[in-house]
């Protein structure tokens, strides 16, 4: 069985290549692509593969949009580390997805399902592919508790996003900084990923507010914000292209 990844981070696109390997030494891993554009190319120019494991969020937009450019004709277990997805829907008609952490059971368990799949089941989970795109709605305002207050910020007007081990902080474009009682996790999932950036594990940032970026000697990034950051912004090796990527996308 040849599979496909559709997974933008390194990481997890290891982990599940491992995972498949120890459930079936026989699987071959036919690509990973890591944003809509590529995962469009490799369908174009590619034979298809048996079955894609498709990360829902990537770094360019949501993979639903992959359909808008392309027919997919291969079955899709989909991955993602939100639950604002239409999961009951995907449930009940019979499209599995895996939640982040992935665990080796749960996709054992898909592969099991999928290795069952006659042609008709097929051919009927591929018509409901476009029933179950799921609009995109991302926030356009967040809250932010000042005191007794809760004061309304522009998403336009938030440079970026900070965390500690301690607290989250949101910085806004006019130097100001203030407390936000949300994970980095909480907060990527409710923007949009043309606009903001998981850069690291301490930053998300905004796209408008990037203002110069460094090549540093171990092939880093260092990002420079429109605003003065509570420590250096580095993006990794790994993350450097699909930052560059969706930095002009």
């Amino acid at each position: 069985m040849k599979v496909l990844i559709v997974e933008d981070e390194t990481v997890a696109c290891d982990n599940l290549i491992n995972m498949l390997t120890d459930i079936n030494p026989s699987i071959e891993i036919a690509g990973n692509t890591e944003s809509i554009s590529q995962t469009v190319r490799w369908l174009q120019t590619c034979a298809a593969p048996d079955l894609i494991l498709m990360d829902i969020r990537l770094s360019d937009g949501s993979a639903f949009a992959i359909f808008d450019h392309i027919q997919v004709e291969t079955p899709i277990i989909f991955t993602t580390a939100y639950d604002e997805y239409a999961i009951e829907a995907f449930k009940v008609n019979s499209i599995d997805y895996l939640l982040k952490p992935i665990k080796a059971e749960e996709l054992k368990a898909s592969l099991v399902k999928f290795g069952k799949w006659q042609r008709a089941d097929v051919l009927q989970y591929l018509s409901q592919l476009s029933r179950l795109t799921p609009a995109s709605v991302y926030k356009r305002r967040i809250l932010i508790p000042v005191k007794d207050q809760l004061l309304p910020v522009c998403l336009k007007d938030v440079a970026c996003f900070y965390t500690t081990n301690k607290e989250t902080s949101v910085y806004l474009k006019d130097g100001s900084r203030y407390s936000y009682s949300a994970t980095l996790e909480q907060i990527a999932s409710s923007l949009n990923p043309s606009d903001f950036i998981r850069a690291n594990k301490q930053f998300i940032l905004a796209r408008d507010s990037v203002k110069k970026i460094t090549v540093w000697f171990d092939s880093r990034l260092l990002v420079s914000l429109d605003v003065e950051t509570p420590e250096r912004i580095y993006i990794s090796k790994n993350t450097a292209s699909r930052f560059k990527a969706w930095l002009t996308s």
